[in-house]
């Protein structure tokens, strides 16, 4: 039954990622409030935060720094921008920063609202530099199945999800999709990790090939995918990689919307796996979602074809009302500071073991297939079949289910394509809070399989 102010949502709002139909009969969820990992509702009931809001809150919620440090910059000055010359403070000490802390090095920093308009500016400087260039031809860029990477035109042209393309017209032209790195999945009988990167690997060396290595600029990956399933690449993926990207000129792209800041227990995602990146997405984590931002952290070469492309034009005719927003910046200074002081990256290398171990147990659970953690995100896949990893039929939606359960159980996440949950909690979560959340997931599983066992969908 509906409240008075889930009726007022449903008559008012559009919800992202949501079926738009059935959730006129079931509602919203109301949040209140939050503190540290934890948010309630308007009944007052916690729920552990097990998502990081959209793996984004990174120092929880309610911190009274980052209020604080917001509060004083809209008090100062709320909102100038950085057209035509203009600028501030907080954006050039970000950048700064963000120089400094990058893992490659990194010319120029160009700030958006968030990541998808990161990608977004991504695919433009691209093309962008390539005609400065004076190769007109080398425009495509290669993204993965499954992998996400916004929800802009060109963003979710990228994105390797189907809900993401179907009835959108999308993907644009210049976008292609590779094999989605996903051992247990796809990989074939017997093939080892590093086997499958090999064979990876050389799937895009010969799609390179096939489209003409003249015609290929970029290729874009993120280090865990998220939205397409929470899914950790193979071993050797990204070297593999690496190394055909090198042979055919080819940008790599990282998109560390999720992963960056500590996310793997390194400060960037692409560290921790071997990644090599030209040029680096960043959004979320960078203010703990206090306030919207993201950045492209943009190579030298890069911007003297973004000069020579200036001089001929004669402006740089790309930008956001809310680029290097004073407040969004104040916010992420503050951010950067606290992870630097309270050693927050290498707290959440310390307590990585522990949410790994918990993940890895989960494979035990009748409904699990995989489930596999790496730093603090993970994610498991339910089937009906563990021997052959057959999956359940997707209408079920058998991973929506267990997320219902794992909310009735005061745990919030998340449920994905291919009927994998994912998790992502706050990286100030405590080592007693992990083992919390886990033992409210395997309830939730439990419930579920009770569920499943009672409504004899296994034959289905």
């Amino acid at each position: 039954m509906l409240t008075n102010l889930a009726t007022r949502d449903v008559e008012t709002l559009i919800h992202p990622y949501t079926q738009l139909a059935a959730f006129r009969e079931t509602g919203p969820l109301v949040l209140e409030r939050g503190q540290g990992v934890w948010v309630y509702d308007t009944e007052g009931k916690p729920y552990l935060e097990g998502m990081a809001g959209l793996w984004c809150t990174s120092l929880g919620y309610s911190n009274a720094e980052l209020v604080e440090a917001a509060r004083e910059q809209m008090m100062r000055l709320p909102f100038t921008h950085l057209f035509s010359g203009r600028s501030h403070d907080p954006a050039i000490e970000l950048a700064e920063r963000l120089k400094e802390i990058a893992p490659v090095p990194v010319s120029k920093i160009f700030f958006t609202s968030s990541g998808s308009e990161a990608n977004d500016t991504q695919v433009k400087l691209v093309w962008y530099m390539n005609n400065a260039l004076g190769r007109p031809q080398k425009k495509k860029i290669i993204a993965r199945l499954r992998g996400y990477h916004g929800v802009t035109v060109a963003s979710a042209s990228l994105t390797g999800l189907p809900a993401n393309h179907a009835d959108f017209d999308l993907p644009i032209q210049n976008i292609l999709h590779t094999s989605c790195p996903h051992h247990y999945r796809f990989g074939e009988a017997g093939e080892s990790e590093t086997d499958y990167s090999a064979r990876l690997a050389a799937e895009l060396e010969e799609m390179i090939l096939r489209e003409g290595p003249d015609t290929v600029a970029a290729f874009i990956a993120e280090p865990v995918m998220g939205a397409g399933g929470a899914i950790i690449p193979p071993e050797n993926y990204f070297p593999a990689i690496q190394a055909v990207l090198d042979k055919y000129d080819v940008l790599l792209i990282a998109d560390e919307v999720i992963c960056g800041f500590g996310r793997l227990g390194t400060r960037f995602g692409s560290q921790r796996l071997g990644m090599r990146p030209d040029t680096i997405s960043v959004a979320k984590a960078i203010t703990s979602a206090y306030l919207p931002l993201g950045a492209v952290m943009i190579p030298e070469g890069m911007y003297q074809a973004m000069l020579e492309g200036s001089r001929k034009i004669g402006t740089f005719g790309h930008g956001f009302t809310y680029s290097g927003h004073p407040a969004s910046c104040a916010v992420a200074i503050k951010t950067l500071e606290i992870y630097e002081r309270d050693r927050i990256v290498e707290g959440v290398a310390a307590k990585a073991p522990r949410f790994e171990a918990r993940f890895a147990g989960l494979r035990d659970h009748p409904l699990v297939g995989e489930a596999r953690g790496l730093g603090l995100i993970g994610g498991l896949e339910i089937v009906a079949d563990k021997a052959t990893k057959r999956q359940f039929d997707p209408k079920l939606g058998i991973a929506a289910k267990v997320v219902s359960f794992a909310q009735a159980e005061g745990l919030i996440v998340r449920s994905l394509y291919g009927d994998r949950i994912a998790v992502c909690p706050p990286l100030i979560i405590t080592e007693a809070e992990i083992d919390e959340l886990f033992d409210r997931l395997t309830r939730a599983l439990d419930r579920a399989e009770a569920w499943v066992a009672g409504e004899s969908l296994r034959a289905a």
